[in-house]
């Protein structure tokens, strides 16, 4: 495979010596590293079809990637197999201003899209999730990621509304509205929506090359406000109510330990201290005249006060840009995309998380049950949480830092996480971008109907069995 490889892309474009693959062995997590075989950097489409056409008839494994910040070990390598390095392509084909739509390809990211609209002096927004700014726009939607505009617009998925696909015998298809010729690709309806045979798949069905995604308005007024709260109950149940009111653009939950390791705290102590708050809780509001603007916030008080009055403690809101002037460090959340470098960037290395999609009814219960396993495990529960498509569902993470050269902490967070998952199964919260010691330990207790057809799929699409084999499982 890897003289092949080397006739089609160039000595260059691909790599194998052990200090090349080194950055491809392995992720933030505690999934453990494979070496690949080799590392295919491509540019274009017609090599990707190339690739894929050979792999089946030799039976490599490929495995796709860009940034490689995915915690799961997603775009870990099968042993033995090609990693398609698909950072090159990175190209934006088309704006349209009109219906609000972009196409892209999967090495697009977040900070060169938004670059891209201002530079144009576009009025329209891309959501941005709270991973670094180099990475993929193309992979969060893929895999079902969330982002600052989930709350209104749900994850990411949810705003595909075409992909170009690589598909087993190394043809091209397209779904959406872009499937008939001449058309702009709009939506994925009135066609069935096919998307989803690739879509949260982690490239098991097929190699995806480019998306039409959604864009959203930009607003002339923003306003990023922090709100201390002191209880499960009253931060989320307020959660609730904004969430009924329509006016937030995004709301989200960070527990205190969170807080302060992004205050500076290195490692927070898994007990709280007496007075500390339970939650930070953020929220965004834009407008286009100041009218408005003073509505939502005198809305968002209103939410407030009337928890106040029920007993509840809840501070005044707090403006991100008077923050700053008292503390520096809450920077990474004055503007998006960010890097929370005390996540990524704390000298162990090591990153994981459990995070689900689940019901805003059972936050309480499930904060309350997985503060006490991280708690038990000796983390300092850092908890995201926040609510999504308008509050039909929501997201609950239990994120972990840990060190990667420490055996023994490695252990430590699978024991952790595994607890983590069948508490959340048991609630009724379903793992996102889910790594495959979260499919096998899930099994048991999904529908036996939806893993044969998940199963199913799977051998139509992927015959050889050559893309990301064991991601989902299967």
């Amino acid at each position: 495979m890897k003289d092949f490889l080397i006739n089609l892309l160039g000595r260059d474009s691909v790599l194998d010596s052990a200090m090349q693959l080194a950055p491809y062995r392995e992720d933030y997590s505690e999934a453990e590293p494979v070496d690949p075989a080799v590392v295919a950097m491509v540019s274009e489409t017609a090599q990707v079809q190339a690739i894929v056409r050979q792999a089946g008839k030799v039976g490599t494994a490929i495995t796709p990637r860009v940034a490689g910040t995915n915690v799961g070990g997603l775009a870990i390598a099968s042993p033995g197999g090609v990693i398609l390095d698909l950072s090159r392509m990175n190209r934006i084909h088309e704006l349209n201003e009109t219906d609000m739509y972009a196409v892209i390809e999967p090495g697009v990211t977040q900070q060169q899209m938004k670059d891209y609209l201002a530079e144009r002096e576009v009025p329209l927004t891309l959501g941005f999730s709270l991973a670094p700014p180099h990475t993929s726009v193309f992979a969060n939607a893929l895999l079902g990621g969330l982002t600052n505009r989930s709350l209104k617009y749900g994850d990411q998925t949810q705003w595909i509304s075409g992909l170009e696909i690589v598909l087993s015998d190394g043809s091209l298809a397209r779904t959406g509205s872009w499937a008939l010729e001449g058309a702009l690709p709009f939506a994925q309806v009135p066609f069935p929506a096919l998307a989803g045979l690739f879509v949260g798949w982690a490239g098991t069905t097929g190699i995806a090359t480019r998306m039409a995604f959604q864009l959203w308005p930009k607003h002339r007024l923003n306003r990023r406000l922090f709100i201390l709260t002191y209880s499960a109950h009253g931060t989320f149940e307020s959660v609730r109510r904004l969430v009924r009111r329509e006016f937030c653009d995004d709301i989200g939950g960070l527990s205190w330990p969170s807080a302060k390791m992004m205050l500076g705290v290195k490692h927070p102590h898994p007990e709280p201290s007496p007075g500390e708050p339970t939650f930070i809780v953020y929220v965004d509001l834009t407008a286009d005249i100041d009218e408005e603007m003073a509505l939502k916030e005198r809305m968002l008080n209103d939410v407030l006060k009337g928890m106040r009055k029920e007993g509840e403690q809840i501070e005044e809101p707090l403006d991100i840009k008077m923050l700053l002037k008292v503390n520096p460090a809450m920077s990474p959340f004055a503007e998006f995309p960010t890097d929370l470098e005390f996540l990524t960037n704390h000298g162990g290395g090591g990153l994981s998380w459990v995070g689900t999609y689940g019901p805003l009814s059972r936050f309480e219960a499930g904060i309350e049950a997985g503060t006490e396993i991280m708690v038990r495990h000796k983390f300092a529960p850092m908890i995201v949480a926040r609510p999504m498509r308008g509050g039909h569902y929501g997201v609950l993470r239990f994120v972990e830092t840990f060190d990667k050269e420490d055996q023994a902490d490695v252990e430590r967070v699978k024991l952790v996480n595994a607890e983590l998952l069948h508490m959340c199964s048991k609630l009724g919260f379903v793992m996102y971008k889910t790594p495959s010691w979260a499919w096998e330990k899930m099994k048991s207790s999904i529908d036996p109907g939806m893993l044969g057809l998940m199963r199913n799929v799977k051998q139509t699409l992927d015959p050889h069995g050559i893309f990301n084999p064991g991601k989902l499982g299967l």
